[in-house]
């Protein structure tokens, strides 16, 4: 039964270590120190609630409803195009630098954003809901394995963001975080590319 939960494990890492948009605002929030707890705690939390979700059968009712995936994916484009605009528009102003009263985001916002970015993706149910519980219903203990898979969320997101700190003293320099906003912009804005027109 042990091998099970490892299993899920690491193929719960495996599906998430690839940096993404709700990765790339992560750790700009552990970079920034700013809500780091509430935005690790909705990403694992939301992974989880998919994660049961499609192992108790979501992953059949969105294959007999494909349209619903259409809407993910084009509102989860629209809102990737308007995230990487606001990161090309900081990275160009330039003048940031990783200071204690540093870029402020507000509660509110912070996770608004994060619930933005982990739900309006489609891949999050293509990944999670559809091909982690196609994986997890080959096991003999499916609930087990995704039990694993929801301890590799947790595991990663909040070691993600509270190690995102270690990196704090590259982003005292104005020219980094310009650099990382440009990466987070080529990264919302490529995988809205894919969202549109080859998804």
């Amino acid at each position: 039964m042990g091998s099970e939960f490892i299993h899920g494990l690491l193929v719960g890492l495996a599906f998430i270590v690839a940096i993404g948009p709700q990765n790339a605002f992560v750790l700009k929030s552990g970079l920034l120190r700013q809500h780091i707890f509430t935005v690790c705690f909705i990403c694992a939390a939301s992974d989880a609630v998919l994660i049961v979700s499609g192992i108790a059968g979501l992953d059949r009712l969105l294959v007999e409803f494909p349209v619903l995936l259409d809407v993910f994916r084009y509102g989860g484009a629209t809102f990737l195009l308007f995230y990487g605009f606001a990161s090309a528009r900081s990275a160009w102003k330039g003048g940031a630098a990783l200071k204690a009263k540093g870029q402020k985001e507000s509660y509110k916002n912070a996770v608004l954003i994060c619930l933005a970015l982990t739900w309006l993706n489609p891949h999050v149910y293509l990944d999670t809901v559809i091909l982690l519980s196609s994986i997890a219903l080959q096991s003999e203990t499916p609930f087990l394995f995704g039990a694993g898979a929801m301890s590799g969320s947790f595991l990663f997101f909040f070691s993600l963001g509270y190690g995102a700190r270690f990196l704090a003293p590259v982003f005292q320099n104005p020219q980094s975080w310009r650099i990382l906003d440009l990466v987070i912009c080529l990264i919302m804005w490529s995988i809205a590319v894919q969202l549109l027109f080859f998804s």
